[in-house]
């Protein structure tokens, strides 16, 4: 008797704390939110990260597409939203409207309700204009954008739902390092008119990423202190003074809209960020100094010289994504504030006041069994490794072997090790996973070395499910049996 007491009341918990509501915090600086991307080979439950940005008072979040869970997540929360949609839907939405219309039925205004999501702004595309595409959305996503826009219009919804593109800062240049030389890029110019001619009749914003890391990265002769907000290098335009890259590229655009006659056009930056992995200028000491400057600026609501004022700001992003391209660079996995279980990697203010503290991580996560698989140093077949340290890292994220990275300086043991337990660990800590031929082994002892974190997997929203399910099972047999 005592048992079935003691289950019902854990039940009654349980119940109990999936319906505490939550209060949203003022803690983050008004217009800055943050991107939140689900490219991982297990990503947080979504409810999960939903409480996540509750607990740290983030109350605007920009998606990369319409995935109904994820949206469903945020109803109820007062989070502002933007919906993303990927570039291989554009073609589809570029042709009959029709298609628009259903999918602004599917993914918009059915969560339109009491209680629902407050859904702000529909991204089509995501840079679909790089030069890395060769043109392959430069014909669609204009149409696209249209379509939709007329389709939440129709909907009775596009007064204040706004279709916009979200855009690499590439669209612009300027052929010396003055914002006031600043346009359109010469192949897309006439495309970038069109649509920001467009976005302006709609009263719609001109969403760009701007990353200040991607001009130290890809340029040997950057300064480094231009970079970030503490001063150093300046850069003189028509009497203006600039003392970082943020500022100069945001200007840059302003030049952009007010040469093509938009120049009272809403901006906002859809991404804005600091990795911390993959690359030798990629580490939390750099991302803290980035976005302790960043946040000092956005809170004195200074904006830029050509634009004063609150700036707009989606921080890039929220947790790290192992699923991502390493096209641009490694240390594109490693983007941010959270790492992949939602534990904070450094403290910040998103107050912007400097009362640094770590953000309130994920709750509730689970991680599968302490175990780990390492090579069997009793075993080691030098023929072999090179062929399997390949294949692990060809299916799994070894990214921070990178040079310069957190895991660069072990030996070739610790790089097959850590190789051979991200493969594992990927793959669910299946016992095949480890076998590399026979070169791997599984321990139950942390395989950690100095500052490389050989991590554990997390229990993924899929295999919560089913353990809930299971539990739910047993829990019922226990009741009837003890009754």
């Amino acid at each position: 008797m005592a048992r079935t007491g003691l289950l019902v009341w854990s039940c009654c918990l349980i119940l109990a704390s999936a319906n505490v509501v939550h209060v949203l915090s003022s803690t983050v600086i008004p217009g800055v939110g943050v991107n939140w991307g689900t490219m991982a080979s297990k990503p947080l439950p979504r409810n999960t990260v939903t409480n996540m940005l509750k607990d740290n008072g983030v109350n605007k979040v920009k998606l990369f597409d319409s995935d109904s869970q994820t949206v469903k997540s945020l109803a109820g929360t007062g989070i502002e939203v933007m919906v993303g949609i990927p570039n291989n839907q554009l073609y589809i939405l570029a042709g009959d409207i029709e298609d628009a219309e259903d999918w602004v039925k599917e993914n918009i205004t059915t969560y339109l309700h009491d209680g629902g999501v407050d859904i702000r702004y529909v991204a089509v595309g995501n840079e679909p204009f790089l030069s890395s595409y060769n043109n392959t959305f430069d014909n669609i996503t204009f149409p696209a954008l249209q379509n939709v826009q007329k389709a939440l219009d129709k909907a009775g919804v596009g007064d204040r739902i706004k279709a916009t593109v979200a855009l690499n800062a590439d669209v612009y240049e300027s052929h010396s390092d003055k914002p006031s030389d600043g346009d359109f890029r010469k192949d897309i110019k006439d495309l970038m008119i069109k649509i920001v001619k467009f976005l302006h009749q709609n009263k719609a914003p001109f969403v760009v990423n701007i990353y200040p890391f991607l001009s130290l990265y890809q340029n040997a002769g950057f300064p480094f202190d231009f970079a970030f907000f503490d001063g150093g290098r300046t850069i003189s335009d028509k009497n203006v003074s600039y003392s970082n890259v943020f500022d100069a590229n945001y200007d840059t655009l302003v030049w952009t809209l007010k040469k093509n006659g938009v120049d009272d056009l809403k901006i906002i930056v859809g991404e804005v960020g600091w990795p911390t992995d993959g690359n030798i200028n990629a580490n939390n000491k750099l991302a803290k100094k980035f976005y302790d400057g960043l946040l000092k600026k956005l809170v004195a609501k200074k904006g830029t010289p050509l634009r004063p004022g609150q700036l707009d700001v989606y921080l890039f992003s929220l947790v790290d994504e192992d699923q991502k391209s390493i096209a641009p660079g490694h240390f594109e996995r490693h983007w941010g504030l959270f790492y992949y279980d939602g534990q904070p990697k450094f403290p910040i203010d998103l107050s912007g006041k400097s009362n640094d503290k770590m953000l309130v991580a994920a709750k509730g996560v689970q991680y599968m069994s302490p175990q780990w698989c390492v090579l069997n140093e009793e075993n080691k077949n030098l023929t072999m490794i090179a062929d399997d340290l390949s294949y692990a890292c060809s299916l799994a994220d070894c990214t921070r072997l990178d040079y310069g990275s957190s895991c660069n300086k072990m030996d070739l043991d610790g790089n097959v090790s850590y190789a051979f337990n991200m493969y594992f660990q990927m793959n669910g800590q299946e016992e095949d996973a480890c076998d590399f031929n026979g070169l791997g082994m599984i321990v139950k002892t942390n395989a950690s070395r100095g500052s490389c974190l050989f991590p554990l997997q997390i229990v993924g929203a899929g295999e919560r499910l089913k353990l809930a399910y299971g539990v739910s099972i047993i829990a019922g047999l226990m009741l009837a049996f003890f009754t």
